[in-house]
């Protein structure tokens, strides 16, 4: 079976040198207009759909973005998975400023968002999906392998915390959450993973560690500031890690 994979990212993944022979993709979906316009290509061969999460220009704060409809959308555009990436505060020392981890396991510490397809159900037909492990194995494993090729600095798990955003986190929160057995924080990542399972679409994520979050004493407390600096810094990690993986999923 033939692939197409769907490519989550910020405004620093929609490259135009990302993939070949790119054009773009207008559509609607019962649950209203996906955050940006798909971009559709073709990186080795394999076909492509890019999706900016906030908007082309990162106008669409997080918890205003409309997740039902992305996933609908590249679920309709013939998505077969869907690669993600994000930008995360670490909650480890041993996760530095710069590495990569690939989340195994989530905690929704949100409060009002959408994140479910299923706003009632048949009668007779309750659909609760299960999800004891959200990430699907085979992309995880094909972006570890591919991060030990390039010789990048990651994690292999980690547990994701997803909150609502925009605001960060007081150092209470922060230090709550390492008692909780979280890793790295964001402010996307469970909404998606848990409505691409319920629309039964395979997808994987690739975090970028830019900050230690507010837990750290010793550290200045996180700003966008700081984040977009070392995002900016290191996009093409990401960005050379989809060029080299997508080849290998088709």
């Amino acid at each position: 079976m033939a692939h197409k994979i769907g490519i989550i990212g910020g405004s620093g993944l929609d490259n135009p040198d990302l993939f070949h022979h790119p054009r773009n993709l207008v559509m609607d979906t019962p649950w209203g207009a996906p955050s940006s316009s798909l971009r559709e290509g073709e990186i080795g061969g394999v076909p492509v759909v890019l999706l900016a999460r906030h908007g082309r220009e990162h106008s669409i704060p997080p918890s205003q973005v409309n997740y039902r409809a992305n996933i609908h959308a590249l679920k309709s555009a013939g998505c077969t998975g869907i690669l993600a990436s994000t930008a995360v505060g670490s909650l480890r020392e041993e996760i530095r400023r710069g590495d990569l981890v690939v989340p195994d396991q989530f905690i929704d510490f949100t409060r009002q968002r959408r994140m479910t397809f299923y706003e009632s159900f048949e009668p007779g037909q309750p659909r609760h999906t299960a999800m004891p492990d959200p990430f699907d194995a085979a992309l995880r494993a094909a972006l570890i392998q591919e991060m030990k090729n390039l010789g990048y600095s990651h994690h292999s798990a980690g547990t994701l915390i997803t909150i609502e955003g925009p605001r960060f986190s007081t150092r209470a929160e922060s230090r709550m959450y390492r008692v909780w057995g979280a890793d790295i924080v964001n402010m996307s990542v469970a909404t998606e993973v848990a409505l691409a399972n319920e629309a039964g679409v395979p997808y994987a994520a690739v975090a970028m560690s830019t900050d230690y979050d507010s837990w750290k004493d010793d550290e200045e407390p996180v700003t966008w500031d700081a984040i977009a600096a070392v995002a900016a810094e290191n996009a093409h990690k990401v960005l050379t890690l989809l060029q080299a993986v997508i080849p290998r999923l088709g």
